[in-house]
Formats: C-alpha cells, sequence, structure tokens
C-alpha cells in the first residue's frame, strides 16, 4: 500500500484487532438506513423515521462519553462484550416492533432512544489501540487517517448491502443483521491479544484531566457538531430523494458515493506531513464541506446529485482525523478513550440534530430544501467556532519523527 500505510499494517498485533473491530463498526454504517425505512415503512411518515433515527442519535451521543468511560475504567474485553451483547437484543427488539406494524411512532422513538444509548464504542477503543501502537507523529497521523478510511469504505458497503436486503427481504431483516454483525465484530476484536492488553485505569482521573476541562477541546466539539450536521443531512434527504424515484437501491448508491468521496479525501490526507496547523485544517475542511452541500440544492439530476455528495464526502474523512489528532494533543493518555468518543459524540449529535430537523423539512418541502437548511446551519455553526479555535495556542505540527520519515 502506497503513502506509508502498508508500515501501520505490518505493526504487530495490529490486523488482529483491526479487522474484527473494522466488522462490528460495520454494524453503525447499516444501523441508519436500517432504522429510517424500518420506522418509514411501519409509520409511512419520514418525519417519524428522521424522529427515531433522531432519537437513536442523540441517546448515542448522551451516552457515549459514559460508556467510553466505563470501558477505559472496566478494560475494552468487559465493557465492549456486554454493550453489544445489549446493542444487539435492543435492534432485535425494534425489528419485532417494526414488523409488526400498526406500532405506534411514540414507541418505536422512544425504544429507539434506548437502543441509541447502548453501542459499544469500537471506534474510539480502536484508536486507543492505535495510540498504543503508534508513536506521535506521521505515522499515527496515517494510522488515524487508515481507520477513517476504512471506516469511511464501511459506509460505502455498509448502505449498499442494507439496501439489498431491505429490497430481497425487508426493513426489518436490515435490523437483525446489524444486530448480528455488531455482536460477532466485537466479540472479534476483544478476544484479540492487542485488546486484552489495553488495561483499565487504576483509578479515575481527576476532574482536571477530564477532556472538557481542556483550553479548546470544547470549541473543537463545536465545529464538529457542525460536521456532523451535513452527514445528518446527507443521511436523511438522500434516502428521501430516491424515495421520490421510487427506488430503495438508489439510497444505498447515493450514501455509498458520499462514503467514497470520504475515504478518498482521508486516504489522501493521511499521505501528507502537513505544516498548516491542526485547527486551521479543521476549520478549511468544515468551511469548503458546507459550501459544498449547498450546491447540492442545484442538482438537476441524480447523477449530478452523487457526484456532488461524493465532493461534500471528500471533507468528511479529514475533519474526523484532525478532531482525533486534536483529542490526542490536548488530553491526557488516561482519558484517551474518552476523547475520542467526544469527537464522534460531537459529530452523532450534530447528525442527530440533523435527522430530526431535515426530517420535518423534507416532510413540508423537498428534500433538496433539507440539503440547503441543513448545509447553511452548520455553516453558522462551524463560524462560532472558528474565532475560539483560531485563538487556541498551537505546538509545533511537523514533529521531529515526522522529518525524519
Amino acid at each position: 500500500m502506497s503513502g506509508g500505510y502498508s508500515e501501520v499494517l505490518r505493526t504487530r498485533g495490529a490486523l488482529r484487532v483491526f479487522l474484527p473491530a473494522l466488522a462490528g463498526r460495520m454494524s453503525f454504517a447499516m444501523v441508519t438506513l436500517s432504522l429510517l425505512y424500518s420506522v418509514q415503512s411501519s409509520t409511512h411518515s419520514f418525519a417519524a423515521a428522521g424522529a427515531a433515527t433522531g432519537a437513536f442519535g442523540f441517546a448515542n451521543v448522551i451516552g457515549s462519553p459514559h460508556r467510553a468511560r466505563i470501558v477505559d475504567r472496566l478494560g475494552q474485553r468487559r465493557a465492549l462484550n456486554v454493550l453489544a451483547a445489549s446493542y444487539s437484543a435492543g435492534l432485535l427488539i425494534l425489528a419485532m416492533l417494526t414488523a409488526a406494524r400498526g406500532t405506534p411512532a411514540w414507541t418505536l422513538v422512544t425504544v429507539s432512544a434506548l437502543v441509541g444509548a447502548l453501542p459499544p464504542p469500537l471506534g474510539a477503543a480502536m484508536r486507543v489501540v492505535w495510540s498504543a501502537l503508534t508513536p506521535v507523529g506521521l505515522l499515527r497521523t496515517r494510522a488515524y487517517s487508515i481507520d477513517a478510511v476504512s471506516e469511511e469504505l464501511l459506509f460505502t458497503t455498509g448502505p449498499l448491502i442494507t439496501a439489498t436486503i431491505i429490497s430481497a427481504a425487508s426493513p426489518p431483516a436490515g435490523l437483525l443483521v446489524t444486530a448480528v454483525v455488531a455482536l460477532l465484530g466485537t466479540l472479534g476484536m476483544t478476544s484479540s491479544t492487542t485488546s486484552k492488553s489495553i488495561k483499565p485505569a487504576k483509578a479515575p482521573p481527576h476532574k482536571t484531566n477530564r477532556p472538557l476541562a481542556q483550553p479548546g477541546f470544547v470549541a473543537v466539539l463545536v465545529a464538529l457538531f457542525g460536521i456532523g450536521i451535513v452527514l445528518g443531512t446527507v443521511e436523511l434527504a438522500a434516502p428521501a430523494v430516491a424515495s421520490q424515484q421510487g427506488s430503495i437501491d438508489l439510497a444505498g448508491i447515493l450514501l455509498a458515493a458520499f462514503a467514497a468521496g470520504s475515504a478518498l479525501g482521508g486516504l489522501l490526507y493521511g499521505r501528507r506531513a502537513w505544516k498548516i496547523a491542526l485547527v486551521s485544517r479543521l476549520i478549511i475542511s468544515g468551511a469548503l464541506m458546507t459550501l459544498l452541500s449547498t450546491l447540492l440544492v442545484f442538482a438537476p439530476t441524480v447523477t449530478v446529485l452523487g457526484i456532488g455528495l461524493a465532493a461534500v464526502g471528500f471533507f468528511l474523512a479529514p475533519s474526523l482525523v484532525t478532531g482525533y489528532l486534536l483529542a490526542d494533543d490536548i488530553t491526557a493518555p488516561e482519558v484517551r478513550t474518552e476523547a475520542s468518543t467526544w469527537i464522534n459524540a460531537a459529530v452523532n449529535a450534530g447528525a442527530a440534530a440533523a435527522s430530526a430537523g431535515v426530517g420535518v423539512i423534507v416532510d413540508s418541502f423537498t428534500p433538496h430544501t433539507g440539503f440547503l437548511v441543513g448545509a447553511t446551519t452548520a455553516f453558522v455553526v462551524i463560524a462560532v467556532a472558528s474565532p475560539h479555535l483560531v485563538r487556541r495556542r498551537q505546538p509545533p505540527v511537523i514533529t521531529p519523527s515526522e522529518k525524519e520519515r
């Protein structure tokens, strides 16, 4: 693999934990579309479906720091296995409720929120493994980049697989498969020697070491909340466009185009030793992402929309990788799982807010109007965070280890 990525993958023990972790994270690429169409087919309302996916996302955001602290305190094997089993059971219940038809929308939204509080933080746990396996500098940047790129490839294939399952069977069947994938992937990850070697913290970290107590960390989260708004808008408005066209398979293709663009952006991002400060990278990538999102409202055809979604997605993975690097830069090692989870939480919070709000816009107006409203809101959020990010003092970006490579 070019660009030094092969060195990351050759790191001893890396693949044994990375591959099953990716398998488990595939479930997160499948759950949104499965839940969206399961609720929509049961209630015949995108507003209800958006409320359910939004409730799932908000609960995930609220619970994620607590789940991360549990992982830091108890260790990956014990905590992740229990969470994965609980999460999979919740998805099975949702599948049965939506398959039964006639279930009230408020019940589906409530259960979605309960299940959303349970997903195991496999991505954050894997980044803790990467930080243990790689030194600070270009190698870790590449590790995070290949992690983000691989995850985006999951989000390329996940919607396609989900759309195929839904078309061949039913939306609840997508939830069933998602549950099985989450459980098996987690068990495969936690059974590895590398995952077992990540020792739990001996004592709770002092309050002053908590991620939110670190200067500049909240501003990073606000900017990533804006990135999440774009993500959530795409995840709801694109399937709505597909529904207008009468094709569920088209939803998978559109979301795959978005994820493919993100994967390409992340791959190119990790190949370079950047001289631009981390906060500047985050602001620039976020601004470009929102600007391109506003242009989606003018897409005259589905083909042009797919190309536009790929262009928007091009800046997603670089934004996430930059967020993870900033989390490492700002926080202490003993709260690394929690810090990484806060990055995900900010993005998921933005996505959840967009799912709920854009669902109403789509039902009341058009999917293209949803793109415009979501992108405009995201731009305002990132603009609010930018001055606080700029004021943050940045350490040197290029380390000696990077210069030697």
